[in-house]
């Protein structure tokens, strides 16, 4: 699990690159308190980076595609596991529907199944929309009143 680092890798490496050389190194899942301490026993950093900085470590590894978090608040690279998709099957059954089946139709000719749109027929023309005795007034005529 220990790991030498030079002071160029120090310099240049982030948190997540160096947990990553640890647990390729180590070849075990660690949990994330015992990752970050190696980390930063590895980047030679005062103990007060632990508090300071366990929960930025902690959003590195999440968002990082390299790691896994596994059971138990232990994480270990992607690489070393097989990434299972499980599908659960619906206890219902999928129903499907088939209306001209479903609806009696004595008569098929007497269903238009067509639908059709004509731009001179509109539905409003046979309702009264109450607006018969409507006045349009222009500027004159609104001037006069």
């Amino acid at each position: 699990m220990k790991i030498k680092l030079t002071q160029e890798e120090i310099d240049t490496k982030s948190y997540d690159d160096v947990a990553y050389l640890i647990l390729e190194s180590s070849k075990k899942k660690m949990k994330i308190q015992e990752l970050f301490k190696a980390v930063i026993k590895a980047m030679k950093l005062p103990e007060e980076e632990f508090t300071n900085g366990i929960a930025d470590f902690f959003e590195l590894l999440i968002t990082d595609k390299r790691f896994i978090m596994l059971e138990n608040g232990y994480w270990d690279l992607k690489i070393n596991h097989n990434t299972k998709v499980m599908l659960e099957d619906d206890e219902e059954e999928d129903i499907d529907i088939n209306l001209e089946e479903d609806l009696e139709i004595e008569n098929e000719d007497e269903v238009d199944t067509e639908i059709n749109y004509d731009e001179d027929d509109s539905p409003d023309d046979d309702e009264d929309d109450g607006l018969e005795d409507l006045i349009v007034l222009d500027d004159e005529d609104q001037e006069n009143l």
